[in-house]
């Protein structure tokens, strides 16, 4: 069974969403039966590269919301974030592009490290105190490698602005043909989808429904017919 979750690292609520996730599938029967793959979303597409700032500047002016309530919101992510076991810095972190990251993750997806370098990406962003926007490329070398990553290789991803620059345009289409307006953005072998950091209990009924109607082809006619295969051609007798 594939588990598709749409998200983006500048979303604290993908943060809290994905251990909440993790904590269902930890405890899922057939949690070595399902491919969790991590998909595109940005929240703030047409930001350039260098235009960073502060996490509390940008909510006071894309939701109109004063400092106080911005700040508010932060000290509520941080006790939901401290729930789960994730640490959360609550002051200070900024905001920025994350393009990059995305086209980093569908490398990492082709190295089977896709899993390991956005659970780093969350921790630097969220609860580290240097920036991943402000320091460069080589920020994100330096957390690509600590995924498993060549250093050389997430390089040359970086240098080259269309390296998986399709995969990220493609993964966003694709999510606003689902209808996902907003993220964290779960779908479930293509017949569930959940929407939102849900509590861990929606994600384990999610996950039992959906494995219980996942099932392997049913073959209509058992009997022996004719066919090829590894070892050749069945050749007719008569």
């Amino acid at each position: 069974m594939r588990v598709e979750i749409w998200t983006d690292i500048a979303c604290p609520w993908c943060y809290v969403g994905k251990a909440r996730f993790d904590k269902a599938l930890a405890d899922f029967p057939h949690r070595d039966q399902v491919e969790v793959v991590h998909r595109s979303f940005e929240l703030d597409p047409g930001r350039a590269k260098g235009d960073v700032q502060p996490v509390v500047a940008m909510l006071t002016r894309k939701y109109g919301m004063s400092e106080a309530q911005a700040e508010a919101g932060e000290d509520n992510l941080g006790a939901q974030a401290a729930a789960e076991g994730l640490e959360y810095r609550t002051r200070g972190r900024d905001h920025g592009n994350t393009f990059d990251m995305h086209r980093l993750l569908h490398f990492a997806k082709e190295q089977g490290r896709q899993d390991a370098l956005i659970q780093i990406l969350y921790r630097a962003n969220f609860a580290e105190e240097r920036s991943v926007f402000t320091e460069g490329d080589e920020r994100l070398v330096e957390l690509a490698t600590e995924a498993g990553l060549d250093a050389e290789a997430v390089r040359a991803v970086l240098a080259d602005p269309d390296a998986y620059a399709d995969e990220v345009r493609a993964d966003e289409r694709e999510a606003a043909q689902l209808g996902a307006t907003g993220v964290p953005f779960f779908v479930l072998d293509r017949k569930y989808g959940v929407s939102g950091a849900q509590p861990a209990e929606i994600f384990t009924q999610a996950l039992t429904q959906a494995w219980g109607e996942h099932s392997p082809l049913k073959l209509i006619d058992q009997a022996d017919a004719d066919a090829c295969g590894p070892d050749g051609c069945a050749v007719p007798q008569h």
